[in-house]
């Protein structure tokens, strides 16, 4: 089987030693060559020739971000051969992940360990025995997405957090945290919910002040708790979607502990949630933050999702 290794060199749970011990564990079982990524955007640029040149797997070693550009351009090479019909996805490359960022939240999900060594162990154990799972993806206008999506609230943490890893700061639950306490109550305007959801054959439902998009659960990790605001969300049903009408202090905090509980099933009048869903777009009467697998991609008005089953096949 012939492979290539995604690098990305800054990963933030590896060094140059266990990077090299890994490039040695996946060449007693496949045909490797390494490619590291120079810039953001390159990893997909690097998947996509992969699928172009025939190469039947790509592993990564990076975070999340790393694994979305790498499925983005596996599912770029899978739009440009669509005439005859596209190819499934037994024949795209499959997709191997190797945990090297600071939370991981795709691989986790797929149950791999939080630990490098130990999820590289996990992915030879399936290559050895063939061992692999289809997934569906999630696609946000012409972006795909393996976990999750937010518009709004969530998105604009999440920029706060790249904001001060870019000073210098360390991603940590503790960094989170205080981000979005800044967020929430110095720069949201939680008077005025701007956003509406619109679904095909249905009243649209506005008022809303910030929405998060799950193609998994769980949405996140806070150390080793998941974080699950969708908890029947799956890898092998449509999206779920959870929005809360208002971001009043009482009732956000009712909702974030709901988050957090062991067994989370956030319920409320200022609660709307949708479970598999196949289509719907989001609007705004205002510019809104908007993320996709924990990375911020600027303010949009308008974005809209539909769920691809089926899309791509993983060793786990």
């Amino acid at each position: 089987m012939r492979a290539i290794l995604v690098v990305n060199p800054k990963a933030t749970t590896t060094s140059e030693r266990s990077r090299d011990l890994l490039v040695r564990a996946l060449r007693s079982e496949v045909d490797l060559s390494v490619r590291y990524t120079r810039r953001r955007g390159h990893a997909a640029d690097l998947a996509r020739e992969a699928a172009d040149e025939g190469i039947e797997l790509v592993v990564t070693l990076g975070g999340d971000g790393t694994v979305n550009e790498v499925v983005n351009g596996l599912m770029a090479a899978r739009a440009a051969t669509s005439a005859d019909g596209g190819p499934s996805a037994e024949r795209l490359p499959a997709l191997a992940t190797v945990p090297g960022g600071s939370t991981n939240v795709f691989a986790r999900a797929l149950g791999l360990p939080r630990e490098w060594s130990e999820g590289a162990s996990m992915i030879l154990e399936g290559l050895r025995l063939g061992r692999s799972r289809t997934i569906g993806l999630g696609r946000a206008d012409d972006r795909y997405f393996t976990f999750c999506a937010g518009f709004g609230l969530d998105a604009a943490v999440i920029h706060r957090v790249e904001q001060a890893r870019r000073r210098g700061r360390v991603s940590t639950p503790t960094l989170y945290l205080r981000s979005m306490l800044q967020q929430y109550f110095l720069d949201s305007d939680r008077r005025h919910p701007a956003i509406a959801v619109e679904r095909p054959g249905e009243d649209a439902e506005g008022g809303l002040g910030t929405v998060i998009v799950q193609n998994t659960a769980p949405w996140t990790y806070v150390g080793d708790r998941e974080i699950n605001p969708n908890p029947t969300a799956s890898f092998d049903l449509g999206l779920d979607v959870l929005a809360l009408r208002q971001l009043r202090v009482a009732s956000t905090t009712r909702t974030v502990t709901q988050f957090l509980s062991q067994h989370p099933d956030p319920q409320g009048r200022h609660v709307l949630r949708l479970h598999d869903q196949a289509e719907f777009t989001l609007v705004s009467a205002r510019p809104q933050a908007f993320q996709l697998d924990g990375d911020y991609l600027g303010e949009r008005e308008k974005v809209r999702f539909t769920s691809v089953p089926a899309a791509l096949r993983v060793i786990c």
